[in-house]
């Protein structure tokens, strides 16, 4: 790296490659690092660094690549290829290959001054790569316009699939979420659905939450709960991320995330070729836990605001006093892409030490001013707030002016925080603390002896990393199913199992779910042993079907029943429970249960075939009208003629066609008579208009079917029109005009408005307003169809005189008998009756 560059441009050739997650941006940086003779790679973070300082060491040899970050440093002397942390990279090496990791974080509140120094200034002598996020390419090219911008396309698909249950959540997924309580309430539940979870905080030490990654892709778990941290430097075998929230608190205010940061965390689902899903967590009780639409499309095409402005803070500042370096380090840049950086820890910390001289000698010399800021730039991993921090900063300050630490109070300090016992948060704690430690003894002139006392610090920070990552295992992941066996023995039955709604749990771990009286495996169920888990659930089932029936019969009697009668079949939850059999009479059936209440125990499964049947029988009553016609046409006194139509109706399920029904052979008194029995005697048609009902049909349809008869399908709300569309089934209740049906009870009210008019106009030929039929729906055409089927026949129209203005004269038509009842003779011509009534009609010649 040359020296700083006031043009920001340098003499090396600069590369910006930009793009989402999952574009392989760190494969590519590692490959160029490994093509030049020396370079340098500074990421955002130490689990990142050491995580490529591993792949390099495969390649180039551990001898020759170094690992340096703020905690930990790794140098062997002849060493030419290092990586750091943004914040360790070393400015003044002369390298021939340079790359800095999510250059985005430039405009990050707390480090982004750093990571726009790095961006401006630190150069390879042959090659410097900028990588990152497209939010940035503006500023680039804007700051560095000698710049090459390279973008790279995501590998692969990222698709939203909305919210979903915790119970729901595929294998193989990650649970983001954004507060300690929030990340331990999920993995608990995780814990009781799915066996167990692994977990990545930031508050996590490096070797802790490479532990936990291990045991996720080692796949002994199949989900991980995460905060945002996991949104950079893990590389997982993710296919699914899940968002508990949308929403965190960014050190000044909760807020929603950006699109930006919702998409960094979401490109963790799928790598490579592989796509990916993203989505919420549905029942959290979060408001804000829901997408946009605007925010789907953003993540799933990539497309987010570009940044405006990147922090920038004098990165060098004048040590000739403390009131000089603080002036020089609020100073504002002079780029108008450039933004005063935030008062971050470091400089907060400087300005209550000045503020407040008893808690430090403050230096006056400028190697001392520049000591004592160092001190003050000692990063707050504990995360205690300034004014802790500024008080642990000052008691280091108290030796640190007078020279180093003492050994002894760095070893007693060490010492004490080396304990493995607590729970987790004191753990994190302490691991917080040892970070500290760590940081400190790596500064080669604060500690004596700096070697041994960094060994030390690296070795309690392993101890308590494996301590809490033991903590975490024993509270979040059960190991208990596989050895269910072992503790229970063959006997199943040990196992506790409840109905939840409707979900059938065993020991809490759902593994499957009741669809009315049948037991359905839910194939998302990972269960170590699955067999024993399963045979549980059958030792149980009688029990919890005997619930599903007292459910069932309580909502029956409660006057709300969740049954359909589809056809002959009495469908709950859309599986068959009973089906209608045909009995003696027509209107005469049986109930016959299906063989999934076999497994019921026999009083419960009475009660719930009881109650069936009381609805059923209300389902039925709409058809009592039938009745009435069947019992009048078994009465000797109706007359033959009478009792044939009767039986012509009942087949008909309460309609038959007039042409060939008998009804014009009747006399007065058996016409009252239908009329008595709730028959209507239309133009075309003989109905019941309170048969003409979605109930009566539904229940006649049903009857129909359980005799092996395929009525087509009723339209529920029985409109006045109906389409008639390809090789659509004409419905019960209407009459096919072409591409339209028409309701059996219009048709004849249309007929009869028709014949009214033909006897007002009291003329051969008279004409038919279209109005009235256009406004129930039917087309001209089929209007016109229905009274030529009426024995309507329309004249040629009437042309006006030529020269003439104004409209065509409306259509005339003229009434004719129609053929089948101008030539109806005897009752002889009358079509033979068919169906069970076959007997009965001979009977009645």
């Amino acid at each position: 790296m040359s020296a700083r560059n006031d043009k920001y441009g340098g003499d090396s050739r600069i590369k910006a490659v930009l793009g989402p997650t999952n574009t392989g941006k760190t494969h590519l940086a590692i490959e160029r690092l490994c093509a030049h003779s020396s370079g340098a790679i500074g990421f955002p973070l130490r689990l990142l660094a050491r995580e490529v300082y591993d792949r390099v060491c495969a390649i180039k040899g551990a001898e020759r690549v170094a690992l340096i970050t703020g905690e930990e440093r790794i140098e062997p002397p002849h060493a030419r290829w290092l990586l750091c942390t943004a914040e360790a990279m070393p400015v003044g090496a002369d390298l021939a290959f340079v790359a800095l990791d999510e250059a985005q974080l430039a405009a990050d509140r707390e480090r982004g001054h750093i990571f726009t120094d790095r961006l401006l200034h630190v150069r390879g002598r042959e090659e410097t790569m900028i990588l990152g996020s497209a939010t940035i390419e503006p500023l680039v090219r804007s700051l560095l316009p000698k710049a090459e911008v390279i973008e790279r396309p995501r590998f692969s698909t990222l698709s939203h699939v909305g919210a979903k249950k915790l119970s729901r959540i595929p294998p193989r997924s990650v649970i983001v979420a954004f507060s300690a309580e929030q990340v331990y309430a999920v993995a608990e539940m995780l814990r009781r659905f799915r066996g167990g979870a692994a977990v990545v905080m930031g508050a996590l030490s490096p070797e802790t939450r490479n532990r936990q990654v291990a045991l996720y892709q080692s796949g002994e778990v199949d989900y991980l709960v995460a905060t945002d941290a996991i949104g950079m430097g893990l590389n997982l075998d993710v296919g699914h991320v899940a968002f508990a929230s949308l929403s965190k608190f960014d050190g000044l205010r909760q807020r929603r995330l950006s699109t930006a940061e919702m998409a960094q965390i979401a490109g963790r689902a799928g790598r490579h070729q592989r796509d990916g899903t993203f989505g919420t967590l549905a029942g959290t009780g979060s408001h804000d836990a829901l997408f946009t639409p605007e925010e789907v499309y953003a993540i799933e095409e990539h497309r987010f605001p570009a940044l405006t402005k990147l922090f920038w803070r004098e990165a060098e500042p004048d040590c000739s006093s403390v009131a000089s370096l603080i002036d020089d380090l609020e100073r504002g840049p002079d780029q108008p892409e450039l933004a005063p950086a935030p008062l971050a820890i470091d400089l907060a910390v400087l300005k209550r030490l000045a503020e407040e001289p008893d808690l430090a000698v403050l230096p006056r010399d400028e190697a001392m001013v520049r000591r004592f800021w160092d001190a003050c730039s000692l990063p707050d991993f504990r995360q205690a707030g300034v004014d802790t921090h500024a008080r642990f900063v000052a008691r280091l300050w108290e030796d640190l002016r007078r020279g180093q630490l003492g050994a002894d109070y760095v070893a007693r300090s060490i010492a004490k925080l080396d304990n493995p016992s607590g729970d987790i948060d004191t753990l994190q704690m302490r691991i917080a603390a040892i970070r500290s430690w760590a940081y400190i003894a790596q500064r080669p002139d604060w500690v004596v002896p700096r070697e041994e006392m960094a060994a030390r610090a690296r070795a309690a920070e392993a101890r308590l990393s494996d301590a809490l990552h033991a903590r975490l295992t024993e509270r979040f992941v059960n190991r208990r199913t596989s050895v269910l066996m072992r503790k229970l023995g063959p006997d199943a039955g040990l196992l506790p199992v409840t109905l939840h709604e409707d979900e059938v749990r065993v020991d809490g771990e759902p593994i499957g779910h009741l669809c009315a009286f049948r037991f359905v495996v839910d194939p998302e169920a990972r269960l170590a042993d699955r067999k024993l888990l399963l045979a549980a659930a059958e030792r149980h089932l009688p029990g919890l079907l005997a619930q599903r029936a007292a459910q069932l019969v309580s909502q029956i009697d409660a006057g709300e029943p969740p049954l359909l009668l589809d056809r002959e079949a009495v469908r709950w939850d859309g599986e068959t429970i009973a089906r209608l059999q045909p009995g003696k009479q027509r209107l005469e059936t049986r109930l016959v249960a299906d063989r999934s209440l076999s497994a019921i125990p026999p009083e419960p499964c009475q009660q719930a075939l009881a109650a069936i049947d009381r609805w059923l029988t209300a389902v039925l009553a709409p058809l009592e009208p039938l009745r009435a016609l069947i019992e009048a046409s078994a009465d000797p006194e109706a007359g033959p003629e009478l009792r044939a139509v009767l039986i012509r109706l009942c087949e008909g399920g309460g309609t038959v066609e007039r042409a060939g029904s008998g009804v014009d052979v009747l006399a007065a008194e058996q016409r009252a008579r239908l009329r008595e029995l709730g028959v209507r005697i239309g133009g075309l048609d003989l109905f019941m208009p309170a048969i003409l009902k979605p109930a009566p049909l539904t229940a006649w349809r049903a009857l129909q079917s359980a005799r092996g008869v395929d009525l087509p399908s009723v339209v529920p709300s029985m409109p006045v029109v109906v389409p008639l569309l390809g090789k659509t089934r004409l419905p019960p209740g209407y009459r096919a005009l072409g591409n339209q049906a028409l309701r059996i009870d219009m048709a004849n009210k249309l007929l009869l408005e028709v014949h009214e008019v033909r006897t007002r106009e009291k003329r051969r030929h008279f004409p038919i307003a279209s109005a009235r039929p256009i406004s129930m729906g039917l087309t001209l055409q089929s209007f016109h169809r229905l009274l030529r089927i009426a024995g309507f026949h329309p004249l040629p129209a009437r042309l006006l005189p030529d020269g003439a203005q104004g409209p065509p004269a409306p259509i005339h038509w003229r009434w004719i008998d129609p053929p089948s009842i101008a030539r109806r003779g005897a009752a002889s011509k009358l079509a033979e009756p068919t169906g069970a009534f076959a007997a009965l009609a001979k009977l009645v010649k």
